[in-house]
């Protein structure tokens, strides 16, 4: 099928679509999670092709746990679309009312942004959360998977497609591109005529050439060079579980920790233990010159590595004299995704959130909660690090746009 040909499929479904009530939308997606489970066995055997592909050609360890689906991860796929079906319909939803002096009553609600397309790399279970999130916002989603996840993709797009049809809706609400060449892909880049918004998940080169090369309107996904800032008030039990965590639960997700900062007064006393808790999952510390003397097993660090997204068993590590001079160097390197500061100090919490430019600003916790579910938003598309439509995990509003709905009794404008 030509990509022309999946465009104005998808353009059709939309009308119908925009037609349908909460409960046949919901019924579809709970159709689609029971034709995940149906089909595991089939999504699996397929999953399985595409990790032995991946290693003969030396994926890393953390960009093969992305690729990686198990019985587990394909029942949170399922769930996933159940989560979503559960969730508050935001189609049709009035934003606002009110009656103008001339007698005119104008309203704003949502409605759905049309076509959406995304453009991922080996992440299969974003198949399946894309549809969910897309399908109950009222989009039919286009798909242009990496290749390293191909048999993965059109094994889930399958189940998928055939859960709508067994409860009487269209195939179409979600399509794969499956053609991995550059030139399918930089034409979807361009299908302005068919696709309303186009989405891009994954490395930074990926959506440096998707922001450059698109003619349709896109919403900016970032890279994940989370920090964390230990200052000279933190509780070290904490900061210790906290950073091992937002490292190490996941070493292959946009919200895992990449970079630490840590105040100079309390290093001498901190850096030992934190090096002794890494040491567990073998995490390599790339530090600055002073951290290094202070803590025997430091890599030194180049200047590159203060703003690398690893996606692996590497950190690096930046002693600082105030918060003012770690809000700098975080703001100077971040990526605009998730920061947090370990404190006991109100005030220095407080400045933290106000001044730290990122979608997602912690206090005490790990920057691991970055992510649509934890937020209660059910599956999310994606994180959005640019500041317009929407940012941070984006799920059902921000999948919505408005429309002004305006009532009279026969006004003319003079």
């Amino acid at each position: 099928m030509t990509l022309e040909e999946i465009g104005k499929r998808a353009k059709e479904t939309a009308r119908v679509l925009n037609r349908l009530g909460t409960v046949q939308k919901d019924q579809g997606l709970q159709a689609a999670a029971r034709s995940l489970l149906d089909g595991m066995p089939e999504i699996l055997k397929a999953n399985g092709e595409d990790q032995e592909r991946a290693r003969e050609k030396g994926m890393s360890q953390g960009l093969l746990d992305r690729l990686a689906l198990t019985e587990d991860r394909v029942r949170a796929m399922a769930d996933g679309l159940m989560q979503v079906a559960a969730l508050p319909d935001p189609i049709g939803e009035v934003i606002s009312m009110k009656t103008r002096p001339n007698g005119l009553v104008i309203g704003q609600k949502r409605v759905p942004l049309g076509v959406v397309g995304i453009i991922y790399e080996a992440r299969p279970n974003v198949t399946a959360d894309a549809f969910g999130l897309c399908f109950k916002a009222g989009n039919p989603v286009i798909l242009k998977g990496g290749s390293d996840a191909l048999s993965s993709n059109q094994a889930i797009v399958r189940r998928l497609q055939a859960g709508l049809l067994s409860a009487g809706l269209p195939a179409q609400a979600v399509q794969l591109i499956e053609s991995t060449d550059r030139e399918t892909t930089r034409a979807f880049m361009r299908m302005n005529g068919y696709v309303d918004v186009l989405i891009p998940r994954g490395g930074a080169g990926l959506i440096r050439t998707v922001v450059e090369n698109s003619t349709v309107p896109v919403i900016e996904t970032g890279t994940g060079n989370c920090h964390i800032f230990v200052d000279e008030t933190a509780d070290f039990s904490m900061a210790l579980d906290i950073i091992f965590n937002a490292k190490t639960q996941r070493i292959g997700v946009c919200n895992a920790c990449e970079s630490l900062v840590v105040h100079r007064a309390i290093a001498g006393d901190f850096l030992p233990l934190l090096k002794a808790r890494l040491d567990e999952k073998q995490v390599e510390i790339r530090a600055d010159e002073e951290a290094c003397r202070l803590a025997p097993g430091l890599v030194p660090a180049a200047e590159e590595d203060w703003g690398t997204e690893y996606l692996d068993y590497i950190v690096s590590l930046k002693l600082v004299d105030s918060i003012d001079e770690a809000i700098a160097h975080i703001n100077r390197y971040n990526t605009g995704h998730s920061e947090a500061i370990i404190t006991s100090d109100y005030a220095n919490a407080q400045k933290f959130l106000n001044e730290i430019d990122a979608a997602a600003v912690y206090v005490n916790a790990s920057t691991r909660f970055t992510d649509g579910n934890e937020f209660g938003f059910g599956a999310e598309i994606g994180i959005s690090t640019q500041k317009l439509h929407a940012r941070g995990p984006m799920g059902l509003k921000e999948l919505t746009s408005t429309k002004y709905i305006i009532y009279g009794n026969g006004q003319i404008r003079g």
